[in-house]
């Protein structure tokens, strides 16, 4: 699993294209009617603002873990599994990681909250607008994405606020 991670850490155009085969094939699901030659493009389309916002972030991290991706997929992996740097200039790019991930997601209980009610709106009007199956197909989806948001949020912020401390106590 770590040499996947490893991979898709270094190749997001990969991440990027089984999001879209991902997204489209659930919208596929959803509405059958719909040709799976036309969901797709549509995907990637709706994709694009989020593949250039995480783009935005992956450079500003690169140049935080040292300027390259490797050097971020070596510390992310680092991360993952709680081990602290040796070497000064990594423990260095390390914190420096960790307190730039921690300022962004300062305020990730309310943007959990706001997309919490964003889903909770879309399955609605899709019950007002859409058949049984559409409806509880989106319920479905929206309850597995926000178990998956809130426990895999609270895990990374776990992991950061770990390193922080490790890194403060064997300065």
């Amino acid at each position: 699993m770590e040499r996947v991670s490893s991979y898709l850490g270094k190749h997001l155009w990969l991440q990027y294209l089984l999001s879209v085969l991902a997204a489209g094939a659930a919208v596929w699901l959803l509405f059958p009617e719909r040709s799976l030659v036309s969901v797709v493009p549509r995907m990637a389309v709706a994709s694009l603002g989020s593949a250039v916002v995480l783009l935005v972030v992956r450079r500003k991290e690169k140049r935080a873990a040292g300027g390259s991706a490797d050097d971020l997929v070596s510390l992310d992996g680092m991360l993952r599994r709680g081990e602290a740097p040796s070497d000064p200039r990594t423990r260095r790019a390390m914190r420096d990681l960790v307190d730039q991930r921690l300022h962004r997601t300062r305020h990730r209980v309310a943007a959990q909250i706001v997309l919490a009610v964003m889903w909770a709106t879309l399955v609605i009007l899709m019950a007002l607008t859409e058949g049984l199956r559409q409806t509880l197909g989106m319920a479905v989806v929206a309850g597995a994405f926000l178990a998956w948001l809130v426990m895999y949020g609270n895990l990374q912020h776990r992991r950061l606020h770990t390193m922080r401390q490790t890194l403060q106590t064997h300065s």
